[in-house]
Formats: structure tokens, sequence, C-alpha cells
């Protein structure tokens, strides 16, 4: 039986960018559905009717859902291709750590560097930037966060790096400045063939969010 594989997503979503590089990294195919989130389809409420969010990952009429589980699955289940986690038990629970500590932290801030202004925004640069220099002492001299070959963390981290461009020109300051090894490991990223042909354009992704934020007024 062949596998059916379909991915209800949203094209800008840092969370969808991390499901799509995990597909990419396994080589599998899949059929991509982007949703409207203002008007979701029937499929994603009953895919996802708990949180009623992209992404889900479809498999065989079976959703997954919640980006980080649904990367860890694609892992798991295509185990004879290229491996995310690590084999030791000890550092695979270091990475998982590392994708949470992300996930916690790294979202509410890049999202205040944008939609707040004055002391809070300035605030929200400075915890960003804060959380990057972590994750810099992390990564260390590795390319990767996964060492020699891109791990779960690198997967995790990438879709938030897609959006460094749109933190900067509307939050108002430079990532490279402070973080230069994060933007490295960035753009050693983005020269992996799975990287490459899924991330969307950071100029894109910076277009699409003016445009959302002037139909919400937030502009």
């Amino acid at each position: 039986m062949a596998e059916e594989l379909i991915l209800l997503d949203f094209w800008p979503s840092m969370f969808g960018i991390r499901v799509r590089i995990a597909l990419a990294e396994k080589g599998l195919k899949y059929e991509y559905r982007d949703e409207d989130l203002r008007n979701k389809s029937p499929l994603l409420l009953q895919m996802n009717p708990v949180h009623k969010k992209i992404p889900v990952l479809v498999h065989n009429g079976k959703p997954v859902r919640e980006s980080a589980i649904i990367v860890e699955y694609i892992d798991e289940v295509w185990h004879y291709k290229s491996s995310l986690l690590p084999s030791d038990p000890y550092q695979r629970s270091q990475a998982r750590f590392w994708v949470d500590f992300i996930d916690k932290k790294l979202y509410d801030a890049g999202h205040r560097t944008w939609t707040t202004t004055g002391e809070e925004q300035e605030t929200a640069k400075k915890e960003f930037i804060e959380i990057l220099k972590v994750l810099e002492e992390q990564l260390g001299d590795k390319p990767f966060f996964g060492g020699e070959s891109l791990g779960i963390v690198d997967v995790a981290m990438i879709g938030y790096s897609c959006w460094f461009y749109t933190y900067e020109t509307l939050g108002y300051f430079s990532i490279g400045v402070e973080c230069p090894k994060i933007i490295g490991w960035a753009e050693r990223c983005s020269k992996k063939e799975s990287v490459s042909k899924t991330a969307p354009d950071s100029k894109k992704v910076l277009g699409i969010v003016q445009e959302l934020s002037k139909k919400s007024g937030s502009e």
C-alpha cells in the first residue's frame, strides 16, 4: 500500500517550515495544502478539532498534530532514512530540551519585537537577543546544532531564521551584530538542499506579514 501524506499548512508558518524540511530531509513526497487561516478548511477542522491550527500531517488518513511532534513522528516512522534525532538516549533528551526551549522562549519574544512599540519593544528585542545568545553558546563551534549534519534542533530553529529579516526590519535592530554565530549557522543551513528548496524567501515572509498586519489594522 502506498503511503498517503497530506500536509495542511500555511506557507510562512515557522512551524510548518520545520515539518516541510523534515519531509525533505527524508525525501518524502506529499500533497501540500495551503490553508487560509481566516477561513479554515473542513479537513483542517476535522483533523485538528482541538486547536484548529496548522500544521497537521495526515498520514494514511490519520492526523499528526503539533510541529515538534510531527517532526519526531517523521523521524521515527521513516527511521531507515537519515536520522534527525541522536541515537544515544541522553543526547536525544538534550535535543528535545532545546527544541522545547526554542518554542517556549523564541516565538513570544520574536513576535513582540515587531508587534509592540516603545519600551515594550525594546524589552522584547533585548530578550530575543539574550535567547539567541543562549542558543549560540549551545551551538559552540559546531557547524550545526546536530554536529556535522542537520539535526532536529536545526530543523526546529530554521523556521525562525526565515523570520529574522522580518524581526529586524519591523523591529529596527540587527541580529547579525549581536549574534554572528547564529547568522553563520543560518547561512550554512540555507545551503542545504532540503532547506534551499523548501524554506520561503525572507523578503516574501516580510511582505505577507506587512500585508496581514494592514488587513488586521495593526499598522
